[in-house]
């Protein structure tokens, strides 16, 4: 189990040394200049969105969850994160062309910047890990499916949060996070 551990640990490292850190620069400070933020991804990937929706509402800022039944319609001046190893999942291609009809932003956090949603996305944070499809160009992997892109998106985007805290007045405290935390338990 130790070996397995410290595998899956390596390899996590090893993608997000990888990350091209001006991406994730560029995404973050449009994160911090849109009116509000809107964030979709199917299946884990989606877990992953919702993950980074609670940390970024933790830290004030205006976000909303795809498909929850108070998420308000997306809007010009909105920005629009998808989370989707293939870049090419159907309904996300969906949300992309419906945003930008509207003149949302898109952004997409992929492994795949030549894919459907990368052509139309304003904004890329491509993470270099494995997805299901195990293509040629992805990294070896001992776990399963596209466990090693969901677990380098959900670093890096936490790591992001990390960014724009560090952004923000010193009263972005602990404390103050906390008190947005749920308290209905």
């Amino acid at each position: 189990m130790e070996k397995i551990i410290q595998t899956v640990a390596s390899e996590v490292q090893e993608v997000l040394g990888s990350v091209d850190t001006d991406e994730a620069i560029r995404l973050a400070d449009e994160l911090n200049q849109v009116k509000r933020i809107f964030v979709a991804g199917t299946g884990r990937s989606g877990l992953i969105g919702k993950v980074f929706a609670m940390r970024l509402m933790h830290s004030g800022f205006p976000i909303y969850v795809v498909g929850e039944t108070i998420t308000p319609s997306i809007e010009t001046g909105d920005l629009l994160v998808l989370i989707s190893g293939s870049g090419s999942t159907g309904s996300l291609v969906q949300y992309a062309e419906k945003a930008k009809e509207i003149d949302a932003k898109v952004a997409l956090v992929t492994t795949n910047k030549d894919s459907a949603i990368g052509r139309i996305s304003d904004f890329l944070l491509t993470i270099p890990a494995a997805t299901k499809k195990r293509l040629p160009s992805e990294p070896d992997t001992i776990q399963p499916l596209g466990s090693q892109f969901d677990q380098s998106a959900h670093l890096l985007l936490d790591a992001i949060v990390v960014y724009l805290l560090e952004q923000q007045p010193a009263g972005k405290s602990h404390s103050n996070l906390n008190q947005k935390h749920a308290n209905l338990e």
